[in-house]
């Protein structure tokens, strides 16, 4: 099992906190691909942990779908199945979208300067084709809006969302393209304006019209 050798090692975190974090990192990237057997002795030592939090994060990870544990046999990173975009991502528009209405009370020239700095970034992304950047950077943008609506409810739901998106893009080279760009800035001049009920509406289209995009990808493959 080839684990990278190089990668972060925070120290203000537990050991377990640092172990779950890494490997739903390596999962959600592919470097541990689907149906790989993970062993916790090489993982644990490619993080220079003990395998109490290895065992602990995989049980976390079990919880979360992202593998399987087989007791005396093996544990397994779980297979994507490109179809989950159409369950997953009609809940993650939805609470985007309450997120971006809720956030338009909230906004602030610092919020918006963040949310147009990382926009810029993104397009640039976009322009150059680094799609994995991208990816990236637009879901910086989102989470931008949801961490100001200040709802921890829908923080929650949509970390445990985004987090089988991510890998579903990723896994299936997901690309991000100009139409998002005029999306989020659509976005940003609804919030400007302080149009709660159209940054909503668009909002939901930019994230439903990714289940469009993905299914026309995978006929053209």
């Amino acid at each position: 099992m080839p684990i990278p050798s190089e990668h972060e090692k925070p120290t203000r975190k537990t050991a377990k906190e640092n172990a779950l974090n890494q490997l739903l990192l390596w999962i959600i990237d592919g470097t541990l691909q689907p149906g790989e057997k993970l062993n916790d002795i090489e993982l644990a030592q490619a993080l220079g942990v003990s395998r109490t939090p290895i065992r602990e994060s995989l049980q976390l990870l079990e919880m979360e779908g992202f593998v399987k544990m087989f007791p005396g046999k093996a544990t397994q990173v779980t297979e994507v199945d490109p179809e989950t975009i159409k369950d997953l991502l009609p809940p993650l528009a939805a609470l985007q979208a309450l997120s971006a209405e809720l956030a338009v009370p909230h906004l602030t020239k610092e919020m918006l300067a963040e949310l147009e700095q990382t926009n810029e970034e993104f397009a640039q992304a976009v322009y150059r084709k680094d799609y994995d950047s991208a990816l990236r950077l637009d879901e910086n943008f989102h989470q931008i809006i949801v961490d100001n609506a200040a709802n921890p409810y829908i923080h929650s739901m949509v970390a445990s969302l985004q987090k089988h998106v991510r890998r579903l893009f990723f896994l299936n080279s997901i690309i991000l393209t100009e139409k998002s760009i005029e999306e989020h800035n659509l976005i940003l001049r609804m919030m400007k304006e302080g149009n709660a009920e159209a940054v909503s509406k668009v909002m939901r289209e930019n994230w439903l019209r990714a289940i469009e995009e993905f299914r026309s990808l995978k006929k053209d493959i």
